[in-house]
């Protein structure tokens, strides 16, 4: 089922601004820094990511961690869950949409999973890539009918700790790669206007330039009708591409993390202007200072 953002309201000949960000952590060292500030959220956004965001009509956030109070965590080495409660902060200072096809999203099985989705739509936010089995999970998200529709595919590309590929049940978006291809021919077929923009969640942890085989996945991707990737998982921001005109993030990096090393606090954010025929994005460098990711100079 495709689900709208319904709360666009543009009109032919406007523009639509969608921004992403990396990796948003409610756990570990931000659950610490959350306690220190006697619960509050909000410091968890600076002045110059509000500004950023209050200028956009889409914030797609990739959530590192299930938010929920369902506490079976998977046998695996890092594990994390983030308070329901605090979704609230992530609306309230303008993400509309949160992103779970990740490795992190069913720490708390498949229960937390689910109740992470449904909390999600609680606070008035839509998730992507996960749902009661494979075949919703996998399902592209319209974010916007105007000018143009504009879907967001989701997919982790890694496999998951301890936790079986079971597609009759709650799950990630994680089908394979050639179901992944056809399913962008398809929109562009079905749609020829459309944009389409992949979210991968993808390689290696604290490199700074993607392997080889995801360079090719990308190109193949592009060539099936994809505009734009924009990805995450390494916890590094990684080099950007042009091929055949489309951009290519292989790694944006972090957002509201825990990390202290220059090269997991050195980040940025993706900010798409979308028109009926064109689609520019604008990279935003973030430093990470104490879990909260602030705006820097372009030269950082």
């Amino acid at each position: 089922m495709l689900m709208a953002h319904v709360a666009i309201a543009l009109h032919a000949g406007d523009t639509l601004t969608v921004t992403f960000t990396g990796d948003v952590l409610l756990d570990r060292g931000v659950r610490r820094a959350i306690e220190q500030n006697n619960g509050d959220t909000h410091f968890l956004f600076s002045s110059g990511i509000d500004s950023l965001f209050s200028t956009s009509d889409v914030v797609v956030a990739n959530l590192e961690c299930p938010a929920t109070k369902v506490d079976a965590p998977v046998y695996k080495k890092f594990v994390f869950r983030g308070e329901p409660e605090w979704l609230a902060t992530l609306k309230a200072h303008g993400v509309t949409h949160l992103n779970l096809a990740n490795n992190h999203s069913i720490d708390q099985g498949r229960e937390g999973l689910i109740d992470t989705r449904d909390n999600i739509i609680k606070e008035g936010m839509v998730p992507i890539g996960a749902g009661n089995n494979m075949e919703d999970a996998v399902q592209p998200v319209l974010i916007s009918s105007s000018p143009r529709n504009v879907y967001v595919l989701a997919s982790l590309r890694l496999a998951l700790e301890n936790t079986p590929y079971l597609p009759d049940h709650p799950s990630v978006s994680q089908e394979g790669f050639d179901k992944l291809l056809a399913r962008v021919h398809a929109l562009k077929r079905d749609d020829p206007d459309c944009c389409v923009i992949v979210s991968l969640h993808w390689g290696r942890e604290h490199v700074l330039e993607p392997a080889v085989q995801q360079v090719m996945q990308a190109h193949q991707l592009i060539d099936a009708g994809a505009d734009c990737l924009i990805c995450h998982h390494t916890h590094t921001m990684q080099s950007v591409e042009q091929y055949h005109g489309k951009y290519i993030y292989y790694s944006i990096g972090n957002f509201i993390f825990d990390q202290k090393r220059d090269i997991n606090a050195r980040a940025c954010a993706v900010s798409l202007k979308i028109t009926e025929d064109t689609i520019t994005p604008t990279t935003i460098p973030i430093y990470i200072h104490n879990c909260t990711p602030h705006i820097v100079r372009s030269d950082f």
